[in-house]
């Protein structure tokens, strides 16, 4: 959200350089993300100063060019300048481009031009006399500028025109702060936090007390509420006799500023009426008003409504729309009509304010796709208080920015009142909750500052302050004295609590085994091998699982309410998600990727849910913890030393993932590959131990990675059950014992096998084959070729033995040898090769 603090100041009396004043907002809890310097015209009018004409003869050599001496009024040499404009004459007071300065011309987008000492003709020239049109102050042409013979020469032409650079804060507003969703709301908090700190000042509103009916018969609305839960409260004024047109340069300028785009003077002072005080308007073409009639009911079932966008939309039941007498004209709090709206023909307007349910305007708002300035307010919870004082500042700027007169009473719908939050706080209590002795004068000034009442005091035995407070209806997140202790500590300013005394006591987590302490190590471990942790939305696109296999599209959670079409479902597996870190980091040029991902997928089990014999036994919905990494690109950049570039493959992920397993003491041996066929991956295995598979990794497939995220490059990828790797991990035992005295002793196998053969079938018949003295087995070579039989490969093993109570004798080696060869010829078909 921007806010303008120019216009800002115009809420709250200050004199805080901008970047002190985003300094106390962030501090009291409306983060400013950035400060835009913004100036009113282009290049703030710097070099450009008032100059006296002290002569003006004419140029010798042209018949349209004059030679001037101009005086700045600094007790300096007169500069000789030469112009061409027909008005210029001596004794006038001018604006004078010294040499240095840049100009914007209106219209011109470009850089500007520089104002360099020069010859015209043979005659030199040290700056420009100026027109309107050459920096940026008007349009016309037709000659330089002429002052007021009273401007004092040397009077910088930024004081003449009176510029004020703005600054522009992008304030980063959380959810549950929507009354700071506006000038007047940012100034409120800005007011009290000064207050707090003995500055006293305070936050107001432009006045509206000047606000009259001119002719409360000259043009009547009748208005009818059908659904007051829908519509707990509605206003309008109608305004009769309006003149479209643009609006004045100051209002256009407030509107640029934080970002809008200036459309005419009747919809200008609506959007500047909603980013004032933070309530949204809505105005109506009356003479589009079917019958003179306003209804406020909800809409038929499939209805149809053109909305501004010219989408024709299909309306639900529970839509509750702004209707004529025939028609829907506005989505309520969402989105107007294409057919009510102001264009430059419309002569009376009717003027609407209104408090919607927030809950209606939000469904409406998800179901149809449509995010606007006014449903990011009503969905939220605006003031039902504020429409009041925005109908009627609407009236009165209308009036005096477009003409016509007030038409109408102000029309008021509010049968049942929505009340202030009432309840107590003791401020002793909520004193020893922050950790400071904030004195009650203090608190009290903060509350009544925020708009919060205090209705009565009292004093407990202990001398505990006890307020009886009642905390405005648009500020739904403050209901308990939790809350208020909130409100006090972040305008009282959490650099103002003292620093707490040490704690003496040390908490251990000991020898817990917890899923954190797990993802905490491998984590550490992943960032240690080059690893960089990813975080992304649970809600992802029901696009992706569309026809897939692996994870059928019928399994994923559904959202009912989804913010858009790109997150309607919750994911079945992080896959999706890293694939789109990918694409974003490769489209960036960063291609070398080493990405890991702790995350949850979800899942539906439509037997679950239909059958009935089902239910009970099978949970319709499951959630599992999980992990990806991902790997692609250079594996290491080229250097001197190794100049030949080393892409990542599929046995940089797998050596990443069994280091992991490593880490928490899993034997990989345990465990076996098999082959995986999936429609994600154009390779793949699965690892399964004691039973279960762990994870699965393979070289993604170029179909989806390729075709969907438009990856040129190959992406490797591990997905592991994170809850799967806690249960093996819990059972590994740390012991420890001495070195062994005795040698280990190391054999290599050359073995002819078939193609399908895989290296794990080969370890785990070893294993098999000698469980006490074989340590490890290794691969160091596969070769395949010409040279072999057809459907043939040779693998060259590695074997180490050790016996930890004595020296291994060769006749004891040969044996182990010779039963692990059986072993492998009986299991695989393995042939020894000479």
């Amino acid at each position: 959200m921007k806010i303008s603090y120019n216009w800002l100041k115009d809420y709250i009396k200050t004199d805080l350089a901008a970047e002190k004043a985003a300094e106390i907002l962030t501090a009291a809890g409306l983060e400013i993300e950035g400060i835009e310097k913004v100036e009113s015209i282009r290049g703030g009018l710097q070099g450009l100063v008032v100059a006296e004409v002290l002569t003006c003869v004419d140029h010798p050599d042209s018949d349209h060019l004059h030679i001037t001496t101009v005086s700045v009024g600094d007790g300096g040499e007169p500069q000789q300048v030469v112009c061409g404009a027909p008005n210029v004459a001596a004794g006038q007071k001018v604006i004078l481009a010294t040499v240095g300065a840049t100009l914007y011309p209106e219209g011109d987008s470009g850089e500007g031009f520089k104002i360099k000492k020069s010859k015209i003709r043979g005659v030199e020239s040290l700056g420009m006399l100026c027109a309107e049109d050459e920096i940026g102050v008007g349009s016309s042409h037709d000659g330089i500028i002429v002052l007021d013979p009273a401007t004092k020469a040397g009077t910088p032409a930024a004081e003449v025109y009176d510029m004020q650079d703005d600054f522009v804060f992008e304030v980063g507003l959380t959810p549950n702060r929507i009354d700071a969703a506006s000038h007047y709301g940012v100034a409120r908090d800005l007011a009290a936090y000064l207050t707090a700190n003995g500055a006293a000042t305070a936050a107001r509103l432009a006045d509206v007390s000047a606000f009259g009916v001119d002719d409360a018969k000259a043009l009547p609305v009748a208005v009818t509420v059908e659904d007051h839960a829908g519509a707990p409260r509605y206003m309008g004024v109608t305004v009769k006799g309006v003149k479209v047109g643009p609006s004045p340069e100051w209002l256009q300028q407030r509107l640029r500023a934080i970002g809008m785009n200036p459309k005419n003077n009747v919809v200008d002072i609506t959007n500047y009426v909603m980013h004032e005080c933070g309530q949204p308007l809505h105005a109506f073409d009356v003479a589009r008003i079917g019958g003179g009639r306003i209804i406020v009911r909800r809409a038929q079932e499939g209805e149809p409504f053109t909305t501004l966008d010219g989408v024709e939309r299909k309306l639900s039941g529970e839509d509750l729309v702004i209707c004529d007498d025939k028609r829907p004209m506005c989505l309520a709090g969402v989105f107007g009509g294409m057919d009510s709206g102001v264009t430059d023909s419309t002569v009376d307007i009717f003027i609407e304010a209104a408090y919607f349910n927030p809950v209606s305007v939000r469904k409406s708002a998800r179901r149809h796709g449509l995010n606007t300035d006014s449903s990011f307010r009503f969905e939220r919870g605006v003031d039902p208080e504020m429409g009041a004082y925005a109908v009627r500042r609407a009236a009165m700027l209308v009036r005096e920015l477009a003409g016509g007169i007030v038409s109408s009473e102000v029309v008021d719908i509010y049968p049942e009142k929505i009340g202030r939050f009432e309840f107590c706080v003791n401020l002793g209590r909520i004193n020893r909750l922050i950790g400071a002795e904030i004195p009650v004068a203090t608190a009290k000034a903060i509350l009544i500052g925020l708009e919060i009442q205090i209705r009565g005091e009292s004093q407990e035995e202990n001398g505990d302050t006890v307020l009886d407070i009642a905390v405005p209806a648009y500020r739904v997140d403050v209901q308990r004295e939790a809350d208020v202790a909130e409100e006090i500590l972040r305008i009282y300013g959490f650099n103002n609590v003292p620093n707490p005394h040490y704690i003496k006591n040390v908490i251990t987590y000991g020898n817990q085994r917890t899923a954190d302490r797990l993802i905490d190590a491998a984590a550490n471990l992943l960032v240690g091998l080059g690893g960089v942790e990813i975080m992304s939305n649970s809600l992802t696109k029901a696009a992706y699982y569309d026809g897939l296999t692996s994870y059928p599209a019928e399994n994923c959670v559904r959202i009912l309410n989804p913010l858009s079409g790109e997150l309607n479902v919750m994911r079945q597996t992080l896959l999706f998600n890293a694939l789109e870190a990918v694409a974003l980091n490769v489209n960036r040029r960063n291609g070398d990727l080493r990405l890991f991902e702790f995350g949850n997928c979800y899942f539906y089990n439509p037997k679950a849910a239909e059958e009935p014999e089902a239910k009970g036994t099978l949970k319709p919905y499951r959630q599992e913890s999980r992990l990806a990494i991902t790997v692609t690109g250079l594996e290491r950049q080229p250097n001197w030393n190794r100049p030949k570039p080393e892409m990542s493959d599929f046995f940089t992920v797998k050596y990443l993932t069994e280091q992991l397993l490593q880490r928490f003491g899993v034997n990989i041996y345990e465990g076996y590959y098999e082959t995986l066929s999936s429609d994600l991956y154009s390779e793949a295995v699965a690892y399964v131990i004691r039973g279960k598979k762990l994870f699965e990794m393979g070289v993604v497939s170029p179909k989806l990675a390729r075709g969907v995220f438009d990856l040129k490059q190959p992406v490797y990828y591990m997905e592991m059950n994170v809850a799967q790797l806690q249960k093996v991990a819990d059972t590994v035992r740390v012991s420890a014992a001495e070195l062994s005295k005795y040698p280990e002793v190391k054999r290599d196998l050359a073995l002819l096998v078939d193609k399908g053969v895989t290296f794990s079938q080969l370890r785990e018949a070893a294993a098999k084959a000698e469980r006490k003295l074989l340590k490890s087995v290794g691969l160091f070579d596969v070769y395949e070729g010409d040279k072999l039989p057809e459907g043939k490969k040779s693998y060259a093993l590695n074997f180490v033995i050790e016996d930890t109570t004595k020296t291994l004798t060769d006749v004891e080696i040969e044996r182990i040898m010779g039963n692990i060869s059986a072993a492998l010829e009986k299991a695989t078909g393995a042939q020894v090769r000479a």
